[in-house]
């Protein structure tokens, strides 16, 4: 199938449609419906395809009915069948002009198949379009400007990526068709089947800011903290745009499969996912060379998911010279100077969901979809915010709260608001044990006490204390633990807030839940109870009021 002018139309809506069909066809009865059209929506329905296809009967109208309108406005694809005598049917050129305004409108995706036409003739009308053309001119002219319209839609449509028979066996032809409708409805159902909640705007902020369908080689990182949405974000990506690529691979969790298989089997499943089989690679340096050779050579979509380290993109990624005309290349991390030390000069950072986002991501999760009680709400309010945006947390807490009383919903928020889910804690601690031991400390020290402070004032007192603080800070923001806020013109530190109750919940643990061998004090409570009960120890601890 061809790459080039394919459908980049999106849904016009936020909400996700619910489909009738998975493929219309529109074809001219007379040429295929006994023969062509006939073998490939039984090819179709075989697969498990739901496909439309009109009754005979239904032709006889001198328009198309509602009942087709209604089909083409209810499914995913629409499949044009262009045969030599197409044009003369009006109601064909009808079906086209709403598949059209469908496609624009609604982001039905459309492809034309060229069946025994050349596809210029289509796109300029000639030969029987051009017969088909000076007829109507005669026998539509009072309706001109309706004739005008059919001649646009034919050539919009024969300029989309479809297939041409040319000379081709059809048994092959049509099987060619159903594996790649089966390959773009996979995609639509994994897209559809993920937490997309907010996700349309931020691909529309990111395809024209970060990447571009020319010819330029396209190398950019989604960075930040874990539970952000950077892989979901490359994940949609990846799948609304596979197609436009002459092969695409997705390697998901670089940073955990290099520790457990080495680089060389990632290097192996780019190569697979190219095409490329019986490769011998039996260490990451001999692979460079072959995977580079082989890069070079097509134009493809490479996601490298979950990079910690810069030697992971010089053997899987190298440079941009690697990889053939209009390649993307997309990795995730959440290490900023992974990617600064690789050359990637665009990074696209998320942030987390807006309030009105949150609540929908949460709401999909606690109350299956379903609209929840009133009384319900200021709880779901306050879980939300206790989620600040992260939509990890959001799935989570809402998968753990979905079916529990409103009771349990109130036991479980006071719960959490001391000890973070498990499953979230797991994910943001992954980059706090990346960390060097002193950076640990520098973090834990900010968690415990110093978000919202001036940086410089921090510095000040951690340098005072023996801590190179200046590059420790640095560290924590490239690592996605630490941000920078500007307020009344001076620098200060931000942290999310699941990642001080991790910080937090880490100093409790070190100390086996004993506030007296904690090295850190941050509640009064706490405080007074160490000095009260003469628990202080002769190592050094920090104690200090939590200042907002």
């Amino acid at each position: 199938m061809s790459t080039q002018g394919a459908s980049t139309s999106s849904p016009s809506s936020s909400s996700t449609p619910r489909w009738t069909y998975d493929v219309f066809l529109s074809f001219r009865g007379e040429d295929t419906r006994k023969n062509f059209t006939d073998h490939l929506y039984n090819a179709l329905k075989n697969k498990g395809i739901e496909t439309f296809r009109d009754d005979e009967k239904l032709e006889r109208g001198k328009s198309i009915s509602q009942e087709l309108v209604k089909a083409i406005e209810e499914s995913r694809f629409a499949i044009v069948i262009f045969s030599i005598y197409y044009a003369s049917s009006t109601w064909c050129l009808d079906e086209l002009e709403h598949i059209v305004r469908c496609r624009k409108e609604k982001g039905l995706e459309v492809f034309p198949i060229f069946y025994h036409v050349d596809p210029s003739d289509v796109r300029k009308q000639k030969g029987t379009f051009a017969e088909a053309f000076d007829k109507y001119k005669e026998s539509w002219k009072d309706s001109i400007e309706k004739v005008e319209t059919w001649k646009s839609t034919l050539t919009e449509v024969a300029n989309l990526s479809g297939w041409d028979l040319r000379d081709r066996h059809e048994s092959e032809f049509i099987q060619e068709i159903v594996e790649e409708m089966i390959k773009k409805l996979n995609s639509k159902f994994l897209i559809s089947n993920e937490s997309l909640v907010g996700i349309e705007s931020i691909v529309a902020e990111l395809i024209p800011s970060y990447l571009d369908f020319g010819n330029n080689v396209c190398m950019i990182g989604i960075c930040g903290m874990g539970g952000i949405g950077k892989t979901t974000l490359a994940r949609v990506v990846y799948h609304m745009h596979s197609d436009k690529f002459e092969a695409s691979s997705f390697i998901a969790d670089v940073r955990e499969k290099s520790e457990k298989g080495g680089l060389f089997e990632l290097q192996r499943k780019i190569l697979q996912d190219l095409g490329v089989t019986n490769t011998n690679i039996s260490d990451v340096h001999q692979g460079v060379p072959i995977i580079k050779n082989w890069l070079l050579r097509k134009k493809v979509l490479l996601v490298l998911d979950d990079v910690n380290h810069v030697q992971q993109l010089e053997k899987l990624a190298g440079e941009r010279h690697w990889f053939g005309l209009g390649s993307w290349i997309i990795i995730t991390t959440r290490d900023k100077n992974v990617l600064v030390a690789h050359g990637v000069l665009k990074i696209y950072k998320p942030n987390g969901l807006n309030n009105d986002d949150a609540l929908k991501l949460f709401y999909s999760k606690a109350f299956k979809n379903e609209q929840p009680r009133e009384d319900y709400m200021p709880l779901s309010q306050e879980v939300v915010n206790y989620a600040n945006g992260l939509p990890l947390a959001l799935v989570i807490l809402g998968s753990f709260l979905a079916g529990k009383t409103r009771d349990e919903w109130q036991s479980a928020s006071n719960y959490f608001k001391k000890n973070p889910p498990k499953e979230i804690f797991d994910i943001l601690k992954i980059s706090f044990d990346g960390l060097e031991d002193v950076w640990q400390e520098v973090f834990l020290d900010i968690a415990c006490f110093f978000t919202k402070w001036i940086k410089e004032n921090v510095i000040h007192i951690l340098e005072n204390c023996g801590v190179d603080a200046r590059i420790a800070i640095r560290v924590l923001m490239d690592k996605s633990l630490l941000t920078l806020k500007y307020k009344f013109g001076c620098e200060h530190l931000g942290m999310h807030d699941l990642l001080i109750e991790m910080g937090q919940k880490i100093v409790r643990q070190q100390s086996g839940g004993e506030p007296g061998k904690q090295r850190r004090l941050w509640l009064l409570d706490d405080l007074f109870h160490v000095l009260e009960n003469n628990m202080v120890r002769s190592y050094n601890f920090i104690f200090a009021n939590k200042i907002e």
